[in-house]
């Protein structure tokens, strides 16, 4: 009996298709493009409040430096929460039908999400994308995955 009900709950659950390619390159451009909206609303919103920032219009290059730093931790803080208050989902991912889960399967929680935000700020980390099937960095640090949704037949 226990074989059976075993086997009819592997027949229920439906199979996990991974993201192509294309669609991790999608997400990627998409989420980049929102996050620099994003950023720059920030900065616009900082100059117009900041009373030194909108007479100093000369960056040297330490406060250059600085910015981009910011830059890429407010990326990686984006996307964690982003992915996290969306259960594995971001702009991009949502306009392409995909959805990051952990390896199981199951949905990632809020701090698998940040840690995979986190990840994504690793130098050449974009590169780890490249190749079929695409499987970068913060994937597999963070032992996720993202899966077509509807292919996998998930709603």
């Amino acid at each position: 009996m226990e074989t059976i009900e075993k086997d009819i709950l592997l027949d229920i659950q439906p199979e996990l298709v991974q993201a192509n390619t294309g669609k991790r390159l999608a997400n990627y451009f998409v989420d980049l493009v929102a996050f620099y909206a994003v950023f720059f609303l920030l900065a616009v919103g900082y100059f117009a409040v900041s009373a030194n920032a909108s007479n100093d219009t000369e960056f040297n290059a330490g406060t250059e430096f600085l910015l981009r730093l910011f830059a890429f931790l407010l990326y990686g803080l984006f996307m964690g929460v982003l992915e996290g208050v969306f259960k594995g989902r971001s702009l991009g991912k949502l306009i392409t039908g995909t959805k990051v889960v952990n390896e199981d399967g199951t949905d990632i929680s809020f701090s698998t999400a940040m840690a995979r935000g986190f990840s994504r700020i690793v130098p050449f980390e974009p590169f780890s994308a490249l190749g079929n099937p695409s499987y970068p960095w913060h994937d597999r640090w963070n032992k996720t995955y993202v899966i077509d949704v509807r292919q996998s037949g998930l709603n």
